[in-house]
C-alpha cells in the first residue's frame, strides 16, 4: 500500500468559496476512482506551519496511484480548480504496511 499525500499554498486570490467548491469536487471525484482504497482533502487545520491545503489518498500500489492521477476526474478537477489556485505544491509517498507504526513499549 502507498499513501501519497500532496500539500497546496494557494495563490492570493484564492477564496473560501473556491476551496470549498474544490473540496466537493475533489471528493466527487475520488469516489468514481476505484483504484483509491481511502482518500481526504481540505484545509490544513493550521496546528503546525504548512500549506494551506492537503490531499491523502491510499492506493495498493504505483499502478494504482498511477491509475488516479492520470484519471480523466483527476485531470478535470486540475484543470478547473487546481491549476489556477496552486501558488506551490509538494507531494510525497510513503510505504504502508501492517508494522509501519510500532507503540513505544514500557
Amino acid at each position: 500500500m502507498i499513501l501519497h499525500l500532496a500539500v497546496f499554498t494557494w495563490n492570493d486570490s484564492v477564496t473560501d468559496a473556491d476551496v470549498e467548491q474544490l473540496t466537493d469536487a475533489l471528493t466527487t471525484m475520488a469516489r468514481g476512482i476505484p483504484e483509491l482504497h481511502s482518500y481526504t482533502a481540505g484545509p490544513n487545520l493550521q496546528l503546525r506551519p504548512g500549506g494551506d491545503y492537503a490531499v491523502a489518498a491510499i492506493v495498493e500500489d504505483e499502478e494504482g496511484l498511477a491509475a488516479y492521477l492520470d484519471s480523466p476526474g483527476h485531470q478535470s478537477v486540475y484543470e478547473r480548480y487546481l491549476g489556477r489556485m496552486i501558488a506551490q505544491r509538494s507531494a510525497a509517498q510513503l510505504p504502508l504496511d501492517a508494522g509501519s507504526f510500532r507503540a513505544p513499549q514500557g
